[in-house]
């Protein structure tokens, strides 16, 4: 079996999914094999893998910072939480079954199972296993029903590493409880972590006394607070700091794109590329005013399509993405979003909702049927030369092979053959997807903004319909990405004892 080190903490927040990625990366620099594992993730963005299944985004960036390829086996258990219905649940990247919590927690012993399975298969392909935890080991009505913390530090025979939030304050607090509630399996921490640490150096250190001599265990490192890091997160706590700083953009930005802001959305990294586009600015909102006058409007994914659509008819935001349209602003559904945008959504066997049928917003004629089955693959996209009149204008190039990936319940049918699709598999299949009406198109690829040129053809679009020049944008994103994992490494290496790790894990 592969070593292991576990990256818990004190609980949501706290910064286990970076630093367990940056942890990856500096190992990964070491000419380590190793590979990131997370046994349970609840989590609304997810990625797919290359064998087609579907694992939490954040164990995707992890493979990419350990520089492997993400497989179903490092996220075995994946929840999606789909409303009143409960959570989907998915076990080494393919659908279960949708459970409420306590059917979850009887299903307690299957879903170890998969976990094990899965670990150790990873563990024979790598040397060396970075485990992350979930929100806090200390969830003591929870600990008989773990999968995720100490009963994975146990199984693993991984040593652990407690980080603890200072930015929310009462660290020392939460480090100290943590320890005192698990009891004898707080034998497994062997260090602490602060992370988000911003003020005098000065002022902590007493405190870093303190806490060693309350618990007789270290803090390892003290991580700086870092603004606008640049990799994607994974949690509801992500979308509300960007919209807080959306709203303080600069009043100088040029293009204003609204992602409406759903209350079940998912996969919401889709629009990071377009964050850092020098001339962007991108606010998640569903204020009517913002959305009116927005330049571009994106309805995004959702893991509860028609309950979303019918929270936006019940705040008339339906009404203002109409007003939108009619003014001439380009509407973009993607996903969840781009179902939203048809005639109708049919759903005969209940998967999401007890509407059979509701009528979406009618931008796009085309209509979803919702079944059992959930796509899940790997695509390359090539934009159909049948639409070529229609698209010239938003520079996007016939023939431009698009790299994406599909997450989505049921069939579109209707006006569809936007892209070309070749699903990654065996068999390799083609199938048509997506539509356009005017100034309003939808697709089910997500990753469509991460190629560049179709990303940077897309906005010079709307510049030249504001009178503005083309620009030719500076972003790569994905060498922005590696550049900022390797930033995130270096922050981690230079402020932590990595020494204490390397004989951690000897």
């Amino acid at each position: 079996m592969a070593k292991a080190l576990m990256i818990q903490g004190t609980g949501s927040g706290a910064g286990k999914s970076l630093i367990t990625s940056a942890l990856c990366r500096l190992f990964s620099d070491q000419g380590i094999n190793v590979a990131p594992f997370k046994a349970q993730n609840m989590a609304l963005n997810s990625s797919i893998t290359a064998e087609g299944g579907e694992i939490g985004r954040a164990q995707a960036l992890q493979a990419r910072a350990a520089r492997v390829e993400s497989t179903n086996d490092m996220n075995p258990i994946l929840l999606k939480v789909s409303g009143e219905s409960g959570s989907q649940v998915i076990i080494q990247g393919k659908v279960h079954t949708t459970m409420k919590a306590r059917e979850y927690y009887a299903f307690r012993d299957e879903a170890w199972k998969a976990v094990a399975e899965s670990f150790k298969r990873l563990s024979r392909e790598h040397d060396l296993i970075v485990i992350e935890g979930a929100g806090s080991p200390a969830e003591i009505n929870l600990m008989d029903v773990d999968i995720v913390n100490m009963a994975m530090a146990k199984h693993a025979k991984a040593p652990v590493l407690l980080v603890g939030d200072i930015d929310k304050g009462g660290v020392f607090a939460s480090l100290y409880g943590t320890v005192k509630l698990l009891g004898r399996d707080s034998r497994y921490i062997k260090g602490f972590v602060i992370n988000k640490f911003r003020g005098d150096r000065a002022i902590l250190d007493p405190g870093l006394d303190m806490i060693r001599d309350l618990t007789g265990k270290r803090v390892i490192g003290v991580l700086p607070y870092v603004h606008d890091i640049g990799l994607p997160e994974e949690d509801g706590l992500a979308l509300a700091r960007k919209s807080d700083a959306g709203s303080q953009k600069s009043k100088k930005e040029k293009i204003k794109i609204v992602v409406v802001r759903l209350k079940y959305i998912s996969n919401f990294t889709d629009f990071d590329p377009l964050e850092l586009e020098p001339d962007v600015e991108v606010l998640y909102s569903e204020k009517p005013t913002e959305i009116e006058n927005a330049d571009i409007v994106i309805i995004p994914g959702s893991k509860n399509t028609v309950e979303d659509l019918l929270l936006l008819k019940k705040k008339h935001l339906d009404d203002s993405i109409r007003k939108a349209h009619g003014k001439g602003v380009q509407i973009i559904g993607i996903c969840g979003g781009y179902q939203m945008l048809g005639r109708r959504i049919y759903d005969p066997f209940c998967v999401e909702n007890s509407e059979k049928e509701v009528n979406g917003l009618r931008l796009l004629n085309i209509e979803t049927t919702f079944n059992a089955t959930k796509t899940t693959c790997r695509v390359e996209a090539e934009v159909l030369r049948n639409v070529e009149c229609r698209v010239r204008s938003a520079e996007w190039k016939i023939g431009d092979i698009l790299k994406g990936y599909e997450i989505h319940m049921g069939t579109s049918t209707g006006d569809i053959g936007l892209f070309q699709l070749r699903r990654v598999s065996p068999d390799s299949e083609l199938v048509k997807d997506g539509s356009m009406n005017g100034n309003c198109w939808g697709t089910y690829l997500h990753g469509i903004f991460e190629n560049d040129s179709f990303r940077q053809g897309i906005i010079n679009q709307v510049r030249i319909a504001k009178g503005l020049l083309p620009l030719d944008s500076p972003v790569n994103y994905s060498e922005f990405q590696e550049k900022a994992l390797d930033r995130l490494a270096a922050m981690v290496r230079d402020n932590i004892d990595m020494g204490f790790i390397q004989r951690m894990i000897a």
